[in-house]
């Protein structure tokens, strides 16, 4: 069986899980887990940061990303259909108390950044919740996991930097977009006042992702983190996967990215009446055009399988990683 619902699905190999064993411990609160010192100071350095903070999931990197730089009652401008939106049990206005506005896009989710003050409140109003935050997600899932142009993510940040406002990069698969396009992901830190990383996606580490900002917004993460229940104490071992995972996984990510094509092909063989969106990285999107998703997922669980997830009652996703073989791939695929 053939598990593609997810990236997430991965799990740590015979080698990672040697590599936590063997990992240096102690109090994180206090700042005293080595092994979290050593990955945050890597993970910042990777980004040209200068802090970053071990969180447990990407949701909360996001949420305490939303609470560092919005009050309850203002607004972020995000495109509708971001996970921050989609994918976080309603945490923006459920915890954070803020509400969205949906900017102009093009590619459907990218923010045009020449039309962004259309959406844009200025803080003297007080008619209106302020705008506060401007955030984007690269790689975006929902369109099949593209990676945000860089030029337009460099006049997105001039326009920011313009009228003062912080932009906060959901930068969970951040690494399939340095894979694919070799843009250094130091050069995507510099278009971000804030970003979070997932190590538990295409790296394959068992859990973790990392707030990445200043020394100053890294401090008061910690502090909301507290909050939100996120403190973990000798997290090391979990430190020690993702630390691990960028020594020894990062670049295994454009193998994914080869096998989402041919799952691609793959599908417009099986499914010739279905939109097959080409993936520039490792998420394969098939639009059916009619709402008979389960009848497909069951039909490639029953004749290949292969299991596959819903996005919605007409599309279906399929997600590449680590755990799958190529050779046993291309057979299943045949």
């Amino acid at each position: 069986m053939f598990d593609l619902r997810s990236d997430t699905l991965t799990q740590p190999t015979p080698a990672m899980r040697e590599y936590m064993f063997k990992a240096q411990v102690g109090d994180c609160f206090y700042d005293e887990d080595p092994s979290v010192l050593q990955l945050e100071d890597a993970v910042a350095q990777m980004f040209g940061h200068e802090a970053a903070v071990f969180m447990p999931s990407g949701t909360m990197s996001n949420q305490v990303a939303i609470r560092l730089h919005c009050r309850p009652g203002e607004a972020v401008i995000i495109p509708s259909d971001n996970h921050i939106i989609q994918y976080e049990s309603g945490a923006l206005a459920g915890v954070n108390g803020v509400q969205h506005c949906s900017p102009a896009l093009v590619e459907n989710f990218q923010i045009d950044a020449q039309k962004m003050t259309e959406c844009f409140v200025p803080f003297a109003a007080i008619h209106a919740p302020q705008t506060t935050l401007v955030s984007v997600e690269n790689t975006h899932l929902r369109s099949g996991g593209r990676v945000y142009p860089f030029p337009e993510l460099q006049l997105l940040k001039e326009e920011c930097d313009r009228h003062s406002l912080p932009l906060h990069i959901d930068g969970a698969r951040i690494w399939n977009a340095h894979i694919a396009t070799g843009v250094s992901l130091s050069a995507y830190g510099a278009c971000a006042t804030t970003l979070s990383v997932c190590f538990s996606k295409g790296l394959g580490a068992p859990v973790g992702s990392c707030f990445i900002g200043s020394k100053n917004d890294s401090q008061k993460a910690k502090r909301i983190r507290k909050m939100f229940g996120g403190t973990m104490r000798q997290c090391g071992f979990l430190a020690a996967a993702a630390l691990y995972a960028l020594e020894n996984n990062l670049q295994l990510l454009s193998k994914d990215h080869d096998n989402a094509k041919k799952v691609a092909e793959f599908l417009k063989k099986i499914i010739p009446t279905a939109h097959i969106l080409q993936p520039e990285t490792n998420i394969v999107i098939a639009k059916l055009g009619q709402n008979n998703t389960q009848e497909i997922l069951n039909m490639l669980i029953e004749k290949y399988d292969i299991k596959m997830s819903a996005l919605d009652s007409s599309t279906i996703r399929a997600v590449l990683h680590l755990n799958i073989d190529a050779k046993q791939l291309a057979v299943a695929c045949n």
